[in-house]
């Protein structure tokens, strides 16, 4: 499930980065994905919303056995 968790990040990352972020995939354990947003976006006020609105929503889409989405 990792390299499919992967496979959708690259998917999202050239809008971070277009922003001056990015998103590090640091675990994927029983559906729960561990990430750390980086850069602009690692102290935006809008994290929480960029992760669960959009990031985990794009992972669920892209891998449905995904549960949640976590910022570690």
């Amino acid at each position: 499930m990792r390299e499919k968790v992967e496979a959708a990040l690259a998917l999202i990352r050239p809008t971070l980065q277009a922003d001056g972020g990015d998103v590090e995939l640091l675990d994927v354990k029983e559906g729960i994905v561990s990430l750390k947003l980086t850069g602009a976006c690692g102290g935006c006020p809008m994290s929480t919303m960029t992760l669960k609105n959009g990031i985990e929503r794009i992972l669920k889409h892209e891998v449905p056995e995904i549960k949640s989405v976590v910022a570690a």
